[in-house]
């Protein structure tokens, strides 16, 4: 299945690894399984990987380190699985960079589903904001390139941005001065809706606050809305990215 996606699945348990594994092959993607960190990392120094499945419970260093190592230094999308019920994982496992989680036990179809969500989220800048290819956001001496999905600060340095932090800042700069609920804000940028007690888009509105505002803990780019949800509140404008010209 050349120029497939090609999934990692990272868990110590080979009945559930050997499980996944056939019925995402079935559904036409190319799989490459791991036990722990040192075999995932094996994986990626010798394979082009499209998306890490992550178990958060690991032998050695577990999923929450591993996912924290992988983000210092690649946008790898990662979907966490995690125990059923324990939020506060979910939630630091997003903190870490993870674009989305699962809890166990899960139903392989909505992993799918998931998998599918995110490869397309990566693939595409967020449904409810088309942009023209070269398209540029500018807003506070902020730079966000929506074709390169890359932002840069004011001082030209480029920050990292996870797919999940990316598609956020998308939608928030693509809707300016608007009040966008987190069930639209769910919806916008990860193209699902929100399940009872969904703390993920706060989750990932607090990495995007740490990376773009100067004062993270009094901000002023992305403020709350009492009642209502989270407004970006700069102006934002878009203009054409300049290629250089053919010699």
């Amino acid at each position: 299945m050349e120029g497939s996606p090609h999934i990692l699945i990272v868990d110590d348990d080979r009945e559930i690894r050997d499980l996944l594994a056939r019925f995402l092959d079935k559904h036409g993607l190319r799989i490459t399984t791991a036990a722990e960190g040192r075999e995932m990392q094996r994986v990626l120094d010798g394979s082009r990987i499209d998306l890490i499945v992550l178990d958060l419970m690991l032998p050695g260093e577990d999923g929450l380190t591993l996912c924290r190592n992988l983000r210092a230094k690649s946008r790898i999308p990662v979907i966490m699985l995690t125990a059923m019920g324990e939020e506060t994982d979910r939630i630091v496992g997003l903190e870490m960079g993870a674009d989305d989680y699962l809890a166990k036990p899960f139903n392989p179809r909505e992993l799918l589903a998931r998998i599918k969500a995110v490869l397309r989220r990566v693939g595409e800048a967020p449904s409810a904001a088309p942009v023209e290819g070269g398209a540029v956001l500018e807003f506070a001496g902020w730079t966000l390139d929506l074709d390169r999905r890359e932002l840069q600060r004011p001082d030209g340095i480029m920050v990292p941005l996870s797919s999940g932090e990316y598609e956020l800042l998308a939608v928030f700069a693509t809707h300016p001065g608007r009040v966008l609920s987190r069930d639209q804000l769910l919806d916008l940028a990860r193209g699902r809706e929100a399940q009872p007690f969904d703390r993920s888009i706060d989750v990932q509105v607090s990495r995007l606050r740490r990376k773009i505002e100067a004062e993270p803990q009094d901000p002023a780019l992305i403020k709350t809305v009492r009642n209502g949800g989270y407004t970006f509140t700069p102006s934002v404008r878009r203009r054409q990215r300049a290629e250089p010209e053919a010699e």
